[in-house]
């Protein structure tokens, strides 16, 4: 499984309807990008990912994350093990504990000891049959317990909303072996007021959530920067800026310790950024 490179990020390749997904997963995978990764928030995400893998020849189709409170141990082993004996070695599993806000919704109080969750959680898929590889998974981590468990019980880590700072971070606490594969979200613009008014909304619904602000304030931030989603803010975690701008913010990830970046494109009306990934492929993927 190739994981270098740059990947693409992308919900809508997950909830959006499975026709164009999977005409926009070949269109990735032909213009050279290493990898699709997909979110989940709960339901048939191994529908997705089947029809992502059945969309592709070449590309790794990942979890961005599978969470793991939504979904049986056992029940993720088989589906991964089906799609593996079908698809070949390129189906990678980012696991990970969420969002107590998230997970609460329907069962309040449920998410608990998420260190203990994500550890009891790798356990089941260690004792299934066939059981879930551990080059074959990746954990959501952002602190340093969750990154150790990475380094100790997966293939690597999958931060998420993260600047190159917490790239170097993560890649000291993981040593030097583990794979390390930051998201990056972007914008890809030259009007930094228009980038700014897609971008800054966007953060302001993921700092509701707590584990990406306790990570942000562990990165210096104030809450006067989370409250107010200032510039240096989002200047930090979302790239907004032409072809350049993106492919250096990739470069200063992969200087901190990145094996493999994937790419999220932000656009104002949400839809599949077909031509923001066709442009930027020359940029990223030389």
């Amino acid at each position: 499984m190739d994981l270098g490179g740059v990947g693409i990020w992308n919900s809508q390749l997950r909830y959006g309807a499975p026709g164009p997904a999977a005409e926009a997963a070949a269109e990735i995978d032909e213009l050279g990008y290493q990898a699709i990764w997909i979110p989940d928030a709960g339901g048939p995400v191994f529908d997705a990912l089947e029809n992502l893998l059945g969309a592709t020849h070449r590309a790794v189709v990942a979890t961005g994350i599978l969470n793991l409170w939504m979904h049986e141990p056992a029940d993720v082993a088989a589906s991964r093990a089906a799609l593996a004996d079908k698809f070949g070695g390129r189906l990678l599993l980012g696991i990970g504990v969420s969002h107590a806000p998230l997970v609460d919704q329907k069962e309040p109080g449920r998410y608990q000891a998420p260190l203990r969750a994500t550890t009891a959680f790798l356990d089941a898929i260690d004792a299934a049959t066939p059981p879930v590889p551990v080059a074959d998974r990746v954990l959501a981590a952002l602190g340093p317990k969750m990154l150790e468990l990475a380094r100790t019980r997966a293939r690597g880590a999958h931060p998420y909303l993260v600047s190159p700072e917490h790239t170097a971070i993560a890649r000291e606490a993981l040593g030097a072996g583990p794979l390390l594969a930051p998201e990056q979200t972007v914008v890809l613009t030259d009007d930094r007021v228009a980038g700014l008014e897609i971008a800054r909304p966007f953060l302001t619904g993921y700092l509701q959530l707590p584990n990406y602000a306790n990570n942000l304030r562990r990165l210096g931030f104030t809450d006067d920067d989370l409250f107010s989603v200032t510039d240096r803010l989002v200047d930090a975690t979302i790239v907004i800026g032409d072809e350049a701008a993106i492919a250096q913010r990739v470069a200063d990830h992969r200087a901190a310790g990145a094996d493999h970046v994937c790419v999220q494109v932000l656009t104002a009306d949400n839809t599949l950024p077909r031509d923001e990934w066709r442009r930027l492929a020359p940029a990223l993927l030389t």
